[in-house]
């Protein structure tokens, strides 16, 4: 049985890109939420540096994460903020207590 596995995605978008970055990420929610593994699909901005978004996902497991990270939604998401972006971090993270 595979474990659950949490992702923090921090997105930074150069200054003058967040309402762009930001309106392309928030398309990504519906169809994400739709998708086969989703548990959890949240986006937040943080307080202190606007330009800064972070995604906080569930998924029932690796696999299906993977499966979502190909899929149009989200390709589509990297392909129109090519060169927006100052910085974008995935972490994967296993719950341990």
């Amino acid at each position: 049985m595979s474990k659950k596995l949490t992702i923090v995605a921090r997105i930074e978008a150069k200054e003058s890109n967040i309402e762009l970055v930001k309106a392309e990420a928030l398309k990504l929610i519906e169809p994400t939420r739709n998708e086969e593994g989703y548990i959890k699909y949240d986006l937040y901005q943080d307080n202190e540096n606007p330009n800064v978004l972070v995604f906080i996902e569930t998924w029932e497991n690796k696999e299906l994460w993977q499966e979502h990270v190909e899929n149009i939604p989200l390709q589509n998401f990297l392909k129109v903020t090519d060169g927006l972006l100052s910085d974008l971090t995935i972490t994967q993270l296993s719950k341990i207590a």
